[in-house]
Parts: structure tokens; C-alpha cells; sequence
């Protein structure tokens, strides 16, 4: 008699080619077979025709992270780690924020000491670049994506995290020799710091103006020209947050000329728009 580790009893699956109730056997974290009178098993579940699904990967999230001005992210690692797997995803994959002059080693060790023990779901990490030194970009990045942190992001805003398109260029050569995946925050810096004084000086602070101050061209150009400087260096492109069609397009065009450029959104760009800002 075979002997599994867990069997999910009488669950309803779905496959590429049909719906169908069976149970599941899983061994080692893996499952290895669909049917019935699978055998035994340490552990039995009876789903009792309840739709069994795999676990969700949420490969977008802020945990823990300083965001300016001494702010920190609202959720630690308990706190969403257990909204993660309340909502079915079983892993995560938030944000490892390198600050100015950090080396990226002790980045990744001191994420690693916040989430140790605090976890409900399994974890890893991206990479935030924020200061790519020749020691960062020679044999920190490497090292790290040789031990399996294979995608990192860079912004194109924001003080302390805005990088140059020629620092964008080195991180996308280091991309290049590695194979990892880069991931943008495209956002024209300078349209949104010339709006930002302008609203600034007219005394338009109230909430809607930071929508006005970030207008979809700002997003769109720094876009086309992200992909630009992925085409050049020839590497795969995640366009992180994409928040309106005018950018999509971009991502779209560059997809048609057979470009490995790819792009992801969040609710609040698919429910609300910048007038729901106004009254606040």
C-alpha cells in the first residue's frame, strides 16, 4: 500500500480539460496523484466537495519598509503574512529595501531577522536597488542572484531611489549576465517635481492634486523610454503598477515587436480613479 503524506478527500478539481471530484495525494510538498482509493496517508482531509485550489503567490508586496520621512509600511510579517493566507495565497514576495551606502548582503540579513519566526506563509524576496556602487553591481548583485534572488527593482522616482538611465543601463547589464529579472517603477521624476511646486505654490495641497501632479504622460513617457533602455540591453522588463491604458499600450506595442516586456496593475488602478480623491 502506498503511503502518502496527505490525502485530500472528495475535493472538487479543475483541470485544463475538465471539472471533476477525486482525491489528492501529496507527498514531500508536491502533489504526485488524482483518483480515488489512493491508499494511506499520515494526514486525511475530508473536503467534502469543496473546491480545492492551489496557493496563491502575491509577488507584490511591502512589508516592513521605511517609506520617507521616518514612515514605515503598516503591516509587519505576522500581520501580513496571516492576510495573505487568509485570503489563499501561500506565498509572498515583498520588497528588500537596500538604503543609501547599505551593502545588499546586509539588506537581505536584516529583512530575513524582521520576517524570522513571524511567518505563516513562505517568503522571499525582490530587490530594491537604491544605490548602485561598483561594489553593488561588480559582486553584491551577482552573489545574491547566484543564492536565489533572482528579480530586483529600481525606480525612476522619489528621492533616494531615482536612478539615471545610465545607472539603469549598468543594473540592466548585471541583469543581462545573470539572467534575472528587472523590475520599473516608471514615473517621469521631473514631470511630477515641476507639477508638485506648481500646486505647491498655488496652495493646492488637498489629496486630488497628488492624482494632477502624477498625470498618466508622466507614467507613459518614463514607460517608452524604460523599455527603450530594455531593448537596448536586451533583458526582460517588469513594469510594476501599471495604472492606466495610455501605459499598457506602451507595454502592448513593445510586446507586438516581440519584446519580453511585461506588466502588472493593483485594484485601486482597476476601481477608483482620481476623482474619488476629491473631497477628501
Amino acid at each position: 500500500m502506498i503511503m502518502y503524506d496527505t490525502i485530500i478527500k472528495g475535493g472538487r478539481v479543475a483541470t485544463a480539460s475538465d471539472v471533476f471530484t477525486c482525491d489528492i495525494a501529496i507527498r514531500d510538498g508536491k502533489i504526485v496523484a488524482l483518483g480515488t482509493d489512493l491508499g494511506e496517508a499520515r494526514d486525511v482531509i475530508d473536503a467534502g466537495g469543496r473546491w480545492v485550489l492551489p496557493g496563491g503567490i502575491d509577488s507584490h508586496v511591502h512589508i516592513s519598509q521605511p517609506s520617507g520621512e521616518g514612515i514605515v509600511m503598516a503591516d509587519d510579517f505576522e500581520s501580513a503574512t496571516r492576510s495573505a493566507a487568509m485570503g489563499g495565497n501561500t506565498t509572498i514576495l515583498p520588497f528588500c529595501l537596500q538604503e543609501s551606502g547599505q551593502s545588499l548582503r546586509t539588506a537581505i540579513e536584516n529583512y530575513h531577522a524582521k520576517a524570522e519566526g513571524q511567518c505563516y506563509t513562505d517568503v522571499s524576496f525582490h530587490m530594491i536597488i537604491s544605490d548602485p556602487s561598483p561594489q553593488v553591481l561588480g559582486q553584491e548583485l551577482p552573489a545574491l542572484v547566484r543564492d536565489g534572488y533572482t528579480s530586483f527593482k529600481i525606480f525612476m522616482t522619489y528621492d533616494g531611489l531615482a536612478l539615471g538611465d545610465l545607472d539603469i543601463l549598468r543594473v540592466m547589464a548585471v541583469a543581462k549576465d545573470t539572467r534575472a529579472l528587472v523590475m520599473i517603477h516608471a514615473e517621469n521624476y521631473d514631470i511630477i517635481r515641476y507639477l508638485t511646486e506648481q500646486f505647491e505654490t498655488e496652495g493646492k495641497t488637498a489629496p486630488k492634486y497628488h492624482a494632477s501632479s502624477r498625470p498618466k504622460i508622466a507614467e507613459r513617457e518614463a514607460t517608452y523610454r524604460a523599455i527603450s533602455l530594455a531593448e537596448l540591453s536586451d533583458v526582460p522588463l517588469m513594469v510594476v503598477h501599471v495604472s492606466n491604458r495610455e501605459t499598457m499600450e506602451e507595454i502592448r506595442r513593445a510586446r507586438q515587436r516581440g519584446l519580453r516586456i511585461y506588466g502588472e496593475t493593483c485594484p485601486q488602478y482597476l476601481v477608483l480613479t482620481e476623482n474619488d480623491l476629491d473631497g477628501l
